[in-house]
């Protein structure tokens, strides 16, 4: 075996279920980390040599917990590490290993790693960035890059969580079926904030942030096949893959936002719309509608549309009112006026949005619809008054380029008139 690509994927593929069983042999995320580290290194060694084995997960978790057992030994001077042969000769270990790594196990512990990683004790920023280190194995440097902080910033983020959750004696038992439930709606919203980190973004390493979006649809795919009767997971996973289908049209040369209608559907990811229009019609077939359903459903009704005048405004209202019912939110209700205002017209957006001034007096979004709708009612200076103030609040050179744009149109128009 001599393709290094393979192995490195392979490893990727292979490190949740890896680390999941590490972590619950050692109880311990450093521990874990180091054991299937010095796994990595020997297997980067040994299978370019003696190919790859039957089973790369369970190789790898066995001489993981052996390595780190053997350091364990030598610090505390009780034996003599065991001869190489005894760790990299796995033939009949590997087998047995393997048979013994039964489906439930394994979704258990890889359910167990992401619960860790999402323990409600951390703050959502310490969440991701745990993930993505402990989950993906992203480097440090890496993760500093997607949250535009410094790379020892990011190392002391990472530490505190850790420590956060060593002081929070997570249990390390198979989680029942109640505790499972649980469990994989915390690891869905996760991945839904490793998977918005990226999406989101409209500055930094542009390589780093679609890495991240890749490694939430990686992750998510992962517990599908974990849960392949979950719609909700499917829900999740359609929504990330419809809106990552149009990441190629999300910005223009210069990198500013491109709102939707006037996006170049031909730049989108018609084989990923695909993929996600199917999920969605499976997810829905269980009529056990959830919110990462209705999203995906929304999503999905643009994804249909060949021309923004053909989008189905109607249904989308309809799916947003449902959503709201669901989990109601003053977001929510923010993007449904867009739709309200395509059905019912502007002023009747307003009115929507009218009693959600004072919660989302700090949104630049809020303040950005507003304008946009007071510029079609033609109240130029409302729409400008609006406009500034989203300015004020854009977190990015790109989103108050954006508002420059709707100000210099208000502005020709003026002048026009």
């Amino acid at each position: 075996m001599t393709d290094l690509a393979w192995i490195e994927t392979t490893l990727v593929g292979a490190r949740p279920q890896a680390m999941g069983a590490l972590l619950r042999y050692f109880r311990d995320l450093d521990r874990a980390e180091e054991a299937f580290q010095e796994a990595c290194l020997r297997a980067m060694k040994n299978w370019p040599l003696k190919g790859p084995p039957r089973d790369p997960a369970a190789w790898l978790i066995f001489v993981g917990r052996n390595a780190a057992l053997d350091h364990v030994r030598r610090d505390s001077r009780n034996t003599e590490l065991p001869p190489e042969d005894r760790i990299s000769n796995l033939d009949d270990v590997e087998a047995d290993m393997a048979e013994r790594l039964d489906d439930a196990h394994y979704r258990d512990d890889i359910l167990r790693l992401m619960f860790v990683c999402c323990h409600p004790d951390l703050p959502a920023t310490q969440q991701v960035a745990l993930a993505l280190r402990i989950v993906s194995g992203l480097t440090v440097r890496e993760i500093a890059s997607a949250f535009l902080v410094g790379e020892k910033a990011m190392e002391q983020r990472i530490t505190r969580a850790k420590r956060r959750v060593a002081e929070a004696n997570v249990p390390f038992a198979a989680p029942d079926a109640a505790e499972r439930a649980e469990r994989l709606g915390a690891v869905a919203a996760m991945l839904y904030l490793v998977f918005n980190e990226g999406y989101s973004a409209t500055s930094g390493d542009s390589v780093v942030r679609a890495s991240l979006c890749d490694e939430a649809i990686r992750l998510a795919r992962l517990l599908l096949r974990l849960f392949p009767a979950e719609p909700e997971i499917m829900g999740l996973l359609a929504l990330m893959i419809l809106q990552h289908a149009r990441s190629a049209a999300r910005a223009d040369a210069d990198g500013n936002p491109v709102l939707l209608e006037d996006q170049d559907r031909t730049l989108w990811n018609r084989h990923l719309i695909d993929e996600g229009l199917v999920l969605v019609e499976k997810a829905l077939r269980h009529r056990q509608p959830g919110p990462y359903q209705l999203q995906a459903a929304i999503a999905a009704l643009h994804a249909r549309a060949a021309t923004p005048e053909e989008t189905d405004w109607i249904e989308i209202d309809l799916l947003y009112q449902m959503l709201e019912r669901l989990q109601p939110s003053p977001v929510i209700t923010l993007n449904r006026s867009v739709a309200v205002s395509k059905t019912r017209g502007p002023e009747a957006a307003l009115e929507l949005i009218a009693p959600l001034a004072e919660r989302l007096s700090g949104y630049f979004y809020f303040h950005g619809v507003r304008g946009a709708l007071l510029s079609e009612l033609g109240r130029a200076a409302e729409a400008r008054e609006a406009f500034d103030r989203a300015i004020a609040l854009a977190r990015t050179p790109a989103e108050a380029a954006h508002i420059r744009q709707h100000l210099d149109r208000l502005s020709a128009d003026s002048r026009a008139s």
